[in-house]
């Protein structure tokens, strides 16, 4: 096994495997490394992707690249476990994305001309098709492969695109408004209605969160990313009743609904957020 001192001469990836091959050694490794699965893992992947999109959001670049770090280490964690059993190694997975890159770009490394946004869509979803059918040897239904595990925004958008890619689809952002405003109102009659069901409350609302994802991708906007900029912006104003009502001397469990909104009309108008 090397020692520090080589390991630290050693270009950054490579000096990044071996850290992690030395982690993982079940003699003198670490035994929370060691103990752990690719299933064990997953979370903690997740839980990183979050934090990346959170450094991204506060724009500091020293914290986007530690959160990048941390990542890589996922993706380097997985390939060691991997390679441990004999299935793959971290270069392979590198090999893989760069022939994959290369085969769904045939606009850049083939000579083809570059077709339009809606073009280069269908011709990615075109390739994606003929990968899956060559590795398969049989037809696949179009949703089979979506991650059931997605966050929900992202699950909602994953299943429109793809749908989208056979022509099911609104042709424009109008009539997905109206189908908004439909399903909105349906879960105005549940809301109403004469014998309430709970489950068919959260049966419209979902419905209707499922189309305004619709909508946000016909207008060209990330449901996930506007609704995390929309909380932190709730979150920043919020900050600021409550700050307010502190310099008021007033905690906010002692104000009334009409008190706070006071104060959130307040924030809004002396400060954009």
């Amino acid at each position: 096994m090397q020692n520090e001192k080589s390991i630290e001469s050693e270009d950054q990836l490579t000096r990044l495997t071996h850290i992690m091959a030395a982690l993982r050694d079940p003699q003198t490794g670490c035994p929370w490394d060691v103990a752990q699965t690719m299933a064990s893992l997953t979370r903690y992947t997740i839980e990183e992707a979050y934090e990346v999109a959170d450094a991204i959001a506060k724009g500091d670049p020293d914290e986007i690249c530690d959160e990048l770090g941390d990542l890589l280490f996922q993706v380097v964690f997985y390939s060691q476990i991997a390679d441990e059993d004999g299935e793959f190694s971290l270069q392979d997975v590198a090999r893989a994305i760069c022939e994959k890159l290369i085969r769904r770009h045939p606009h850049v490394f083939a000579g083809e001309a570059a077709p339009d946004e809606a073009g280069l869509n269908a011709q990615w979803e075109a390739i994606k098709a003929q990968e899956k059918q060559s590795k398969n040897n049989q037809a696949r239904l179009l949703l089979d492969d979506v991650p059931s595990g997605l966050p929900a925004l992202k699950l909602a958008h994953k299943m429109q695109k793809r749908c989208a890619s056979v022509g099911f689809d609104w042709p424009e952002a109008k009539p997905v408004l109206a189908k908004v405003r439909e399903e909105v109102d349906e879960i105005e009659a549940e809301l109403f209605a004469a014998e309430k069901s709970q489950a068919a409350i959260e049966e419209e609302i979902g419905d209707a969160l499922f189309a305004m994802v619709n909508l946000a991708r016909h207008c060209k906007v990330d449901a996930d990313t506007a609704l995390r900029q929309a909380s932190h912006k709730f979150a920043r104003r919020f900050n600021a009743v409550e700050t307010l009502a502190l310099k008021n001397e007033q905690p906010l469990q002692a104000m009334t609904l009409q008190e706070m909104e006071a104060l959130w009309q307040q924030v809004k108008q002396q400060k954009p957020a």
